[in-house]
């Protein structure tokens, strides 16, 4: 049995998390960090949080990186699209 969010060569694989949630978050809720503590990322929520998405700019970076498949979840592991 191999561990959880390792390939068999030890090669990381994508996040477990899904990508259209994780989008939809970021648009509807992105301004509160709730697309953070999804992602396992707390400390970062708890900042977007209190600056509201950093001023949108924050929240607007987030959803970009999310369409380009380039965020990444709390443990380093890139969300795609199923």
């Amino acid at each position: 049995m191999q561990p959880q969010g390792m390939q068999q060569q030890g090669m990381p694989m994508n996040s477990d998390k899904d990508w259209m949630t994780t989008l939809l978050l970021a648009f509807f809720l992105g301004g509160l960090g709730v697309d953070h503590f999804y992602t396992g990322k707390t400390m970062t929520g708890i900042l977007k949080l209190i600056t509201l998405g950093g001023c949108t700019i924050w929240a607007l970076v987030d959803i970009i990186m999310i369409i380009t498949e380039s965020y990444k979840d709390g443990n380093g592991l890139v969300i795609k699209k199923q």
